[in-house]
């Protein structure tokens, strides 16, 4: 079963509930499925993990100006979407499991120093595409290339 198919299914599972918060969310990645269909780069896996991946991101910065902006309802129903979307998502990997890989490439590229970040982060980012947020990832790569 593809993507699009268990999202047309789990929200007849989510109407037959009334669970409109899930509802929303499964919305969303719906429209995004079928923006991807019409666009030129398609509906491939990739791109659909993407779209997903950035869903979540969009989330959860609009949760965060709500928040700053004390809209605590708002924020509420952002974060439960982007729990929903998340749920469609691999496992991400923790901080320790990507110092581990960021150190592992920083060796196999032979990177001495910041002036390497370009050279570890375009290998890098190939590699846990999909499993691991790009800003904790550009930390962790800036942290272990200083020391």
């Amino acid at each position: 079963m593809n993507l699009e198919e268990q999202i047309n299914a789990d929200i007849k599972a989510a109407m037959l509930a009334k669970d409109s918060a899930k509802l929303e969310g499964l919305r969303a990645i719906k429209s995004a499925i079928l923006m991807m269909k019409t666009s030129a780069e398609g509906n491939t896996p990739d791109a659909e993990l993407k779209a997903l991946q950035k869903m979540v991101k969009q989330r959860r910065e609009t949760a965060e100006l709500y928040k700053n902006q004390q809209r605590d309802d708002l924020a509420s129903v952002e974060l439960a979407q982007a729990a929903v979307i998340e749920g469609y998502l691999p496992q991400q990997m923790n901080e320790e499991e990507i110092r581990a890989a960021v150190a592992e490439v920083i060796k196999q590229v032979g990177a001495a120093g910041p002036g390497d970040l370009g050279k570890v982060m375009g290998v890098i980012t190939k590699q846990l595409a999909g499993k691991a947020d790009g800003k904790t990832v550009s930390m962790l790569v800036k942290q272990l290339l200083v020391n």
